[in-house]
């Protein structure tokens, strides 16, 4: 299943997106993950609203890519920076083609949060 979060940003530089989604700074970005528990620049742990999971951070063309590696849903997501369309899409997929109602509903709420907190960091960072 694909899920879709998008937020109108007209001044993000992508270079600054990059340098702020970072391993460290998921708890502060997404008020779904509670804290990291090691962080190793592109692999560590965290822990979520679904539990303690492993963690990868890749780099992507316009954006970055973080998976819960050991996750049973293959729960992956990227935050991505499309300059001519003025926004940022947040787009997060998981194994399946259904799922039940509660897990879909969880994953909409992590995305909100990524969006709650993203907001708020890009508008810190401006102002």
């Amino acid at each position: 299943m694909e899920f879709f979060n998008e937020i109108e940003r007209q001044d993000t530089d992508l270079a600054k997106l990059k340098a702020l989604l970072q391993i460290a700074s998921l708890p502060t970005l997404c008020a779904s993950i509670n804290n990291v528990l090691t962080d190793n620049r592109d692999s560590g742990e965290i822990y979520c609203l679904w539990g303690q999971f492993s963690v990868s951070r890749e780099e992507i063309r316009y954006g970055v890519r973080f998976a819960l590696l050991n996750c049973p849903h293959a729960l992956a997501w990227t935050i991505t920076c499309h300059q001519e369309r003025n926004r940022l899409v947040l787009h997060c997929t998981i194994d399946d083609r259904e799922t039940s109602e509660e897990f879909a509903e969880s994953i909409e709420d992590f995305l909100v949060d990524w969006g709650a907190g993203l907001h708020k960091a890009l508008s810190d960072q401006v102002g």
